[in-house]
């Protein structure tokens, strides 16, 4: 019995011992698997350097422990950020010293200059993605029809007039579903004409096409570019949206190079011609600086006198004080036309105490041949004193809405014989 006692307990402290020692070699096997090694140190980059060949820095790296995969090194190279070359004005070259740790520029986040300049890594700058065309662009204004782009040149030595239709924005159209197209003219001429392509995008079209007018250079000055924007519908009949009306002055035209211009469209006047004609011309009186601005813009329905062989037409301005001329200034002369286009800005001084017995006398005179001007009509707008109507209350609205330009449409009286 003690015996059979005795082997049992030494069966089970053998076993004790047994499972103690698998333990423990279990327990030395899983340390080393995940016991780090060190790796050795990576080499200083002045040691690298001063190796002079390519084959004694791959055996500096090739150093590594026995049993271990040789490893991919990472060492930084030299740094040249201290160098930067620039001209000299011999012809030489040297070394400028700069911050030995620049900060790219694009890094930076320093206030911006502009609000649209990009500051932060990352950002997007508006001003990379602007046309051209578009820089300087003023918004629309309320009742705006819409606004055209094109470009004007004109070759002297081949006398072509090239005109490029580039765009138009914003254009009030009667419906979505149509088309855009637009006619160009070379006024006086208005029975020819030229036309663009139909574009599916009736409110801001893109055309890019470009027009050739032959016209010789004594007479182009005295031209008038004339823009009608129509909208087409399913049932291809065209509705006009607006016109664009551009004289071509020696200005515009100097120099061999291309004019981009932008005009916002205008309603045509449906209304007929009176007697003599019609003249639109915009009014403007600015208190602070004294001084009364009109602009005379174009004339319509004019009766010409054939027989006396017409040159051309202008507009004579006077300012006048108690039926008394105090300045008086002249339009440029434009080609024999019906329907002449001006544009142009003429300013006077005039103090606000002197409105109440001032006024403006607008002449249209056509030149003949042996220069001699005749009148075709005459508009004279003032304070009650002088005028009634339409003219008085152009006059009043000036008055009314200082610094701003007041555009209405004047039928021309029966000239005065000189």
């Amino acid at each position: 019995m003690a015996e059979q006692l005795a082997l049992i307990v030494g069966g089970i402290t053998g076993g004790l011992l047994l499972l103690i020692g698998v333990s423990c070699c279990l327990w030395r096997k899983l340390c080393t698997t995940f016991t780090y090694e060190e790796l050795p140190e990576t080499p200083d980059p002045a040691t690298i350097s001063s190796f002079s060949r390519k084959e004694d820095r791959l055996c500096l790296y090739a150093r590594t422990p026995p049993g271990r995969l040789p490893s991919v090194p990472f060492v930084v190279p030299p740094s040249h950020q201290g160098r930067d070359r620039v001209p000299l004005h011999g012809g030489d070259w040297a070394v400028a010293p700069q911050d030995p740790c620049p900060v790219p520029e694009h890094m930076t986040c320093t206030p911006s200059a502009n609000p649209g300049d990009a500051s932060v890594m990352g950002s997007i700058n508006p001003e990379l993605y602007k046309s051209p065309e578009d820089e300087n662009e003023p918004g629309f204004p309320d009742g705006c029809l819409g606004r055209l782009w094109f470009s004007v040149e004109y070759q002297q030595e081949s006398e072509r007039l090239l005109v490029g239709l580039i765009k138009a924005r914003h254009l009030q159209v009667p419906s979505e579903t149509g088309s855009t197209l637009v006619k160009v003219y070379l006024l006086p001429d208005e029975r020819r004409f030229l036309q663009s392509k139909t574009k599916r995008k009736p409110c801001n079209p893109q055309f890019d096409e470009n027009f050739i007018f032959q016209v010789s250079s004594k007479s182009v000055s005295q031209r008038v570019l004339k823009f009608s924007v129509y909208h087409v519908n399913k049932q291809r009949k065209h509705q006009l949206l607006g016109q664009v009306l551009f004289p071509l002055k020696n200005e515009t035209l100097a120099g061999d190079h291309h004019h981009i211009i932008w005009r916002d469209l205008e309603a045509e006047n449906l209304e007929a011609p009176s007697e003599f004609g019609d003249l639109q011309f915009c009014l403007s009186y600015n208190d602070y600086l004294s001084r009364l601005t009109v602009v005379v813009l174009r004339a319509k329905g004019l009766q010409l006198q054939e027989d006396r062989g017409v040159v051309s037409v202008f507009v004579k301005v006077s300012l006048m004080s108690h039926n008394k001329l105090v300045k008086r200034k002249r339009t440029s002369t434009a080609l024999g036309s019906v329907n002449p286009v001006y544009n142009e800005t003429f300013s006077f001084k005039a103090d606000t105490n002197e409105l109440d017995t001032a006024s403006l006398s607008l002449e249209v005179l056509q030149i003949t041949e042996g220069e001699k001007s005749c009148p075709l009509g005459r508009v004279v707008v003032g304070p009650y004193m002088y005028t009634r109507g339409k003219e008085l209350e152009h006059w009043c609205e000036m008055l009314r809405k200082p610094k701003e330009l007041v555009k209405r449409w004047h039928a021309l009286c029966r000239p005065m014989e000189p």
